[in-house]
């Protein structure tokens, strides 16, 4: 859908140049947006490549476990069904903790690792379970600390404060994820 919705714009945008007489506008604006994309690309890869390495290094370190382990009250009332040593919840507390950095990107893959082993866990493999509900809903809501994608766009846009948006961020990454936990334990408690 997304591939006939641009193919569209570019279409209707060729159109309405050549209608308007401004072929050479558009041919300026398309080779400078280029350009703006691959600048983007280039710096947010950098710091997308800094916080993945201190992933690592915090893996490396059993820094990633540790906080796991001091995760377990969060995670036993969020995941009551998921046993208390299962792969499923190191999978899940990287995935939190990634998002909770505003890893978006480092989060991705514990998150589906995350969802394979709670899949091993489900007796009705055509229907989710509660837990995956909940670390779904969560992940999509996630608190963020830091919104480092975000933080690097309107650096490489050139705003004057590009942290100024991390107090809102974590005001409004706070409330949805609330919301969120409250809507999934309404709707796990109506199903009993």
């Amino acid at each position: 859908m997304l591939n006939y919705l641009w193919s569209f714009m570019v279409i209707f945008s060729i159109i309405m140049s050549i209608f308007g007489g401004d072929m050479r506008g558009l041919t300026t604006e398309m080779l400078n947006s280029s350009q703006t994309a691959l600048k983007i690309c280039f710096e947010t890869a950098g710091v997308l490549a800094m916080w993945m390495g201190i992933m690592r290094i915090a893996e490396k370190a059993n820094l990633i476990d540790t906080l796991a382990v001091r995760m377990t009250p969060i995670l036993n009332f969020l995941f009551p069904d998921v046993p208390k040593n299962h792969p499923a919840r190191k999978y899940i507390a990287t995935n939190i903790i990634a998002n909770f950095l505003g890893l978006g990107w480092a989060a991705t893959p514990p998150g589906l690792k995350a969802m394979v082993e709670l899949q091993k866990l489900n007796s009705d493999k055509q229907r989710a379970t509660n837990a995956m509900c909940m670390f779904l809903i969560i992940n999509i809501s996630s608190i963020q600390l830091i919104s480092i994608n975000m933080v690097s766009y309107r650096h490489s846009y050139g705003s004057v404060n590009p942290t100024e948006i991390v107090g809102p961020s974590i005001l409004a990454t706070l409330c949805s994820t609330i919301v969120a936990i409250i809507f999934a334990k309404m709707m796990y408690r109506k199903e009993q």
